[in-house]
């Protein structure tokens, strides 16, 4: 199956390069000088993934993020010259699924891509596809989230970490056990994302995130009943 992704980069020599990677690895590739433009182009395009450039001109990367994910749930790598943890954090306040600080090996973007699919994909399975607790109801197949009859609309990451927790019902899983089976073992950003997208997903489960259960100086526990 081919994928499709968009390259949003000012730099007209890393957009080349990547994207010869991407198709090497049977990508379909389209790509955007600028934010405006990208934003443009998702009117009419759809994507399975998008590589978004911190600093652009016309409209900076922080800005695309933030009007992307207010339609659209596509899964977002951010690339940066920066390595700041406040500016990673920032990006996965925003939405981004998965960050990479320039100069990188674009073999290795294409890889952390390719991971990155998997997690959000890799939830239809032979088990049963609807999953309940309380008034939350998840959909493995469609990635549809419903609380009290009514859909949530999520991010990537908080469907991942709200699926992961569901699996481990009852487990207390410490904050560095999420990051490494949400995030994966290759990202050594703060342990401060998974707290920031526990709230996020509390949140938008209103009343029904009494499930999420915090555990003091461990992590989280996601419960039936409390």
């Amino acid at each position: 199956m081919e994928r499709k992704v968009l390259l949003i980069e000012d730099e007209s020599l890393i957009r080349e390069l990547v994207a010869d990677y991407f198709e090497q690895e049977n990508w379909k590739v389209y790509e955007a000088e600028h934010g405006r433009q990208a934003l443009e182009m998702l009117e009419t395009l759809h994507v399975d993934l998008i590589i978004l450039d911190i600093l652009m001109p016309e409209l900076d990367g922080w800005s695309v993020c933030r009007q992307i994910r207010a339609k659209s749930q596509v899964p977002i790598i951010m690339l940066t010259a920066k390595s700041e943890d406040d500016d990673k954090m920032l990006g996965f306040e925003l939405g981004a699924d998965d960050y990479v600080t320039k100069p990188f090996s674009p073999k290795v973007l294409v890889a952390r891509a390719h991971n990155l699919m998997k997690r959000v994909e890799g939830t239809v399975g032979k088990e049963d596809h609807l999953v309940s607790f309380g008034q939350i109801l998840i959909n493995k197949r469609s990635h549809r989230v419903e609380v009290k009859g009514e859909e949530t609309e999520l991010t990537p990451k908080e469907y991942e970490l709200l699926l992961y927790m569901t699996r481990n019902e009852g487990i207390v899983l410490s904050r560095e056990t999420i990051l490494d089976h949400v995030w994966g073992f290759d990202y050594f950003g703060d342990l401060r994302v998974v707290d920031t997208h526990i709230k996020k997903l509390r949140s938008k489960l209103g009343d029904e995130a009494r499930h999420i259960r915090t555990v003091i100086r461990t992590g989280y526990k996601f419960e039936e009943d409390r």
